[in-house]
């Protein structure tokens, strides 16, 4: 089995990374081979509305037809056992990024058929991959839940569960931006109480991305 970790952060070792490859290092306990892939480092657009993915027996039918640097990550995710996905959240949503290579993955696979056993529009994956989905934020658990984060999350989770079979999501917050607060304009946050939540909570959230590898690959299997 493989699991694909898609870095949707500009940054390849911070809080993002760091939790997508703890997932990583939970699935590869037992035994899985991992991968890690970082949208910043590719040349890409999001969806472009061709409909190609729509056509009737077309070539392109149920994947994407756009040919770019993502082509290929895109392949890679249809064949992985698991997909597992990471961004910060900027401005209350993914970023740019994460969105346009979201668009890529999920409209080909959401048909505009009906099915007729549940009423509802018709999935093209022939298959059951569970996907994983960390997020991280600057905000305190206060201002993510004033912000109603936790119902943009659903709606991600939502979709990506009707499309891929199962989803499952986990947060970490009040992240721990600079490695000197000193240099930054920065005085909304307390660089000690930021270091005191990152010395004490971040280490918890490494152990929920191990276990959560460790939870997608054990969801996979049982779809085998």
């Amino acid at each position: 089995m493989k699991i694909l970790a898609i870095n949707g952060s500009p940054r390849k070792n911070k809080n993002t990374a760091t939790l997508l490859d703890y997932a990583l290092q939970g699935a590869a306990s037992i035994g899985v081979k991992t991968e890690m892939a970082n949208l910043y480092d590719l040349n890409y657009k999001g969806c472009v509305s061709c409909f190609a993915c729509k056509l009737k027996d077309g070539k392109s039918s149920g994947k994407c037809a756009y040919r770019d640097d993502l082509s290929p990550l895109l392949e890679k995710a249809m064949a992985a056992d698991v997909i597992l996905l990471g961004s910060p959240i900027y401005y209350h949503f993914v970023t740019g990024q994460m969105r346009s290579f979201m668009e890529r993955l999920m409209f080909p696979i959401d048909s505009y058929a009906i099915d007729t056993n549940t009423g509802m529009q018709r999935a093209l994956l022939n298959k059951v991959v569970p996907v994983g989905f960390i997020y991280t934020m600057n905000a305190p658990e206060s201002i993510m839940k004033e912000y109603e984060y936790p119902t943009i999350m659903s709606y991600n989770e939502h979709d990506l569960g009707r499309l891929f079979g199962y989803c499952e999501s986990m947060c970490s917050m009040d992240t721990y931006q600079f490695n000197d607060y000193s240099k930054y304009d920065v005085t909304f946050f307390d660089e000690k109480d930021k270091a005191e939540i990152r010395g004490k909570q971040f280490p918890i959230d490494c152990q929920k991305a191990f276990d959560l590898g460790i939870k997608l690959i054990g969801e996979a299997k049982k779809m085998q």
